[in-house]
C-alpha cells in the first residue's frame, strides 16, 4: 500500500438525496460536517424524464446552518461554493444548478462546499409539469477528517 495514494481513510460519504426517480420536490437530509475540513456535493442526474425548459426545470438548492434541527438554515452564497463553470455566475437563493435544457444522458456533477457552517442540506426543487420522473441523487462527501479513519 502506498499511503500517499490513500483517499479513503480521511473521507466519509453521506446520502443527501436518496437515489430515486422523482417528479416532485425532494428535500434532502441534513448532513453534519463536524470533524471534517472539506466537503463536496456529488449530484447524480439521469436522463431527463421530460423536455426541460425554463418553465419546466429542476433547481438544485444548497442550504447551510449550525443548528442540528435545521432551524437556522440559510441559502448558500457565492462565497460558500466553488464555481466550476456549470454553476450560475451568481448564486441566488442557494441555487447552485438549474436543469433547464434537454438532458439525454446521465451525469455526475460536483459542487464544492467551502462555507463555514456545520450542516448542509441539498434540495431538488421541481418547477412546472413533471409527469414523468427524472432520476436524481445527491451525496455529500466529507473529507480531510480531523481524525484518521473516518467512518
Amino acid at each position: 500500500m502506498t499511503p500517499e495514494r490513500d483517499n479513503v481513510s480521511g473521507m466519509s460519504p453521506s446520502e443527501a438525496i436518496t437515489p430515486g426517480v422523482y417528479s416532485a420536490d425532494q428535500a434532502g437530509t441534513l448532513v453534519d460536517l463536524i470533524d471534517f475540513m472539506a466537503a463536496a456535493i456529488l449530484l447524480h442526474v439521469g436522463a431527463g424524464g421530460i423536455a426541460f425548459s425554463n418553465a419546466n426545470r429542476i433547481d438544485i438548492l444548497v442550504q447551510h446552518g449550525n443548528a442540528a434541527d435545521g432551524s437556522d438554515l440559510t441559502p448558500v452564497a457565492d462565497i460558500d461554493v466553488l464555481v466550476d463553470g456549470v454553476a450560475p455566475a451568481v448564486i441566488a437563493n442557494g441555487i447552485v444548478r438549474t436543469i433547464a435544457a434537454p438532458k439525454a444522458a446521465a451525469d455526475i456533477q460536483k459542487i464544492g462546499y467551502v462555507g463555514g457552517k456545520r450542516f448542509v442540506k441539498v434540495t431538488a426543487d421541481f418547477t412546472g409539469a413533471h409527469a414523468t420522473g427524472t432520476p436524481i441523487a445527491a451525496t455529500v462527501v466529507r473529507s480531510r477528517a480531523a481524525l484518521r479513519g473516518a467512518a
